[in-house]
């Protein structure tokens, strides 16, 4: 039986499309998950035998299957907390007179 908040971990798997694109357009990969159950703070994805080396110009779409192991209470807890004070990690503030160039 699967509660909606579990104290502890549950591990599943579920199919997977990567795609990944490395081009003088566009560098990137994405990974969409085939599952009925939402992807959520503090959960892991691991998607097995994914394509690490494309050749400059070339576009891969394959079809795979990701582990997904789901946070448990306190992890989802702890990620919701923590992630407050890690968003000025992203951004950088200056206050000096000068113009950057």
């Amino acid at each position: 039986m699967m509660t909606l908040l579990p104290l502890w971990r549950q591990v599943f798997d579920a199919p997977c499309t990567v795609e990944i694109e490395h081009s003088a357009d566009s560098l990137h990969a994405h990974v969409e998950i085939e599952s009925s159950i939402p992807i959520s703070p503090g959960d892991e994805v691991l998607v097995h035998d994914a394509p690490t080396n494309i050749p400059f110009g070339d576009r891969v779409v394959v079809r795979r299957t990701a582990t997904i192991i789901r946070a448990g209470l306190a992890e989802r807890l702890w990620v919701r907390l923590i992630s407050r004070f890690e968003m000025d990690e992203l951004y950088e503030v200056s206050f000096t007179e000068r113009r950057s160039l």
